[in-house]
């Protein structure tokens, strides 16, 4: 097992700037589905994702699963490697002396999976599509002039004025990659969800196996043509060695680990670290850190409906929250956590903990109730959502209750798993009319790293990401960082970001942890990295 101690949130995540900016860019009898089965398979792998799939248009919404679906259909112009350098994947690119054109042209061979031919059309629809929903998309479409297919192998891109992240953004793994799709599909509107799954990726979607929540089939994509490079995290070749993969759901931990170590499914992606040992202990499996980056698990309010349309009540609700407590219930083994007040993650270039004081000292509830009563609180429940399903998210919304309910709120937590989350969340409609007030959810560091491409540090409104902070402050600081002068200049500018953020709680960060996945030992060469990928790793007998 590759072992990563408490305090990993320091060397192992500290990178020159532009490496980070490119980057941000149950018991043994129980039942078991079906469909794990396959796993007895050579040319097949079966896979417990840390949820199910429901939601299948990974550009209205930033679900991490939604996202590992779409890398399974979908291809990339752009990718980066395992230094996180911008690398060619179904597109060459070249950028002017200038700065203000940006041309792609598409390698010979891309074909989707119903026999079309990739053209650049598809490529500029499927651009835009994702520019209106992505933070970072948006920024580069603020200074974008045109976007147009130049004939049916080139992109020509033109800018308004020169914008340096723009292939970093393009080429970013999350939290919304710009997934090329046809045409017909692409122009769907982005406040809309496409019907139509056809991509160009390694695998094809087997919409008729397909059962909401409990279990997903993709198949090798015969006509794909991979790259010639080998294989480099996002980027390189993606070289599909097995037939078949089936991501099957499995909510209760126990039962899914009991699967994996009897050989009924080959992957589970993430392991409940306090069930670790269960898992060391078998010679079959391999047990590993996934991703030694780590994640930051947090919260988000509700700007648009009371009480947290309110900043001092905000304020309140972060004074009485404690990262101590949510790591210690959501890990456990402190080995596996740090605390960290830092919006762009603790260890990266910009790592600024201003204004975490309370959350990182255990809370203070007397004074969030003495803010409380100050904001004139009229005790409007707080609908907080809490899923039921994930490992790494069902820990969060009990502690916060209760930290919620010792200052002074009148909590409504409601349970629910985590796919009907992700729907509900990006409902703007009123707490009592099917809304929210609150819920938690947990970003690898290099989605966040950056302003530029972190989701939560947006303040546009009902552009903005769930929660839909009105901010114009904000996006003035995010122009000023733009705008910035080197490493220095940039990193001031990331500090008052940082304090801003904390003052009107844009969110709360409640801390870093790392992530375990176990696997078969049938299962060799898997990328290890932050996104779980099927190319590349094959099954032996």
């Amino acid at each position: 097992m590759t072992f990563i101690p408490n305090g990993f949130s320091g060397s192992v995540l500290t990178k020159s700037w532009s490496v980070m900016l490119a980057a941000a860019l149950a018991a043994s009898t129980a039942i078991v589905p079906a469909g794990t089965a396959l796993a007895q398979d050579s040319e097949t792998i079966t896979a417990v994702m840390h949820s199910g799939l429901r939601v299948l248009d990974p550009i209205i919404t930033t679900a991490h699963i939604t996202r590992n679906h779409g890398y399974m259909i979908y291809d990339v112009l752009i990718a980066v490697n395992e230094n996180f350098e911008v690398q060619p994947q179904m597109a060459d690119f070249e950028v002017s002396d200038d700065g203000l054109t940006y041309t792609f042209t598409l390698r010979d061979g891309l074909m989707f999976h119903d026999g079309e031919p990739v053209t650049a059309a598809d490529a500029v629809a499927s651009l835009q599509r994702w520019g209106e929903r992505d933070s970072g998309g948006q920024l580069i479409f603020d200074v974008t002039a045109s976007l147009e297919a130049t004939d049916d192998k080139t992109i020509t891109w033109t800018l308004s004025e020169p914008f340096t992240p723009l292939l970093d953004i393009v080429a970013k793994q999350s939290a919304v990659p710009p997934f090329i799709m046809p045409a017909r599909v692409a122009e769907t509107p982005s406040s809309e969800a496409i019907t139509e799954y056809v991509g160009s990726g390694p695998f094809s979607f087997v919409e008729e196996e397909f059962e909401p929540g409990v279990s997903v089939t993709y198949e090798k994509f015969a006509d794909y043509v991979p790259r010639e490079e080998p294989a480099d995290w996002m980027a390189g070749g993606k070289v599909v060695n097995v037939d078949r993969v089936v991501w099957t759901s499995m909510p209760d931990a126990q039962t899914a680990i009991n699967a994996l170590v009897s050989g009924e499914i080959d992957y589970l992606e993430q392991a409940q670290i306090d069930l670790l040992p269960i898992l060391q202990a078998s010679p079959d499996l391999t047990v590993e850190v996934r991703d030694p980056l780590g994640f930051q698990t947090m919260g988000r309010m509700n700007f648009k409906h009371p009480p947290f349309d309110d900043e001092k009540i905000r304020q309140a609700a972060l004074m009485a929250i404690s990262q101590e407590n949510v790591l210690a219930t959501l890990v456990g083994n402190p080995e596996y956590y740090s605390l960290c007040g830092a919006i762009f993650g603790c260890g990266t270039p910009l790592a600024d903990e201003t204004g975490s004081d309370t959350l990182k000292s255990g809370g203070d509830a007397e004074a969030a109730r003495a803010l409380l009563e100050e904001a004139g609180y009229d005790n409007t429940p707080v609908v907080l959502m809490q899923p039921t399903d994930v490992v790494t998210l069902t820990a969060q919304p009990v502690v916060v209750a209760q930290a919620l309910r010792d200052a002074g709120f009148n909590v409504d937590m409601q349970a629910m798993d985590w796919q009907t989350l992700v729907t509900r969340r990006a409902s703007q409609s009123a707490p009592a009319d099917g809304g929210w007030n609150i819920f938690f959810t947990n970003w690898s560091v290099p989605e966040i790293s950056s302003p530029l491409i972190n989701p939560m540090v947006n303040g546009r409104g009902d552009e903005a990401w769930f929660g839909w902070p009105e901010d114009p402050a904000l996006e003035e600081l995010r122009a000023e960082f733009i705008a910035a002068d080197g490493v220095e200049a940039q990193t001031e500018v990331a500090q008052r970001i940082q304090a801003h953020v904390l003052e009107t709680v844009n969110y709360v960060p409640l801390g870093q942890y790392l992530t375990v996945q176990a696997r078969s030992n049938k299962m060799v060469d898997m990328i290890q990295q932050p996104v779980p990928v099927f190319w590349q790793v094959d099954k032996t007998e």
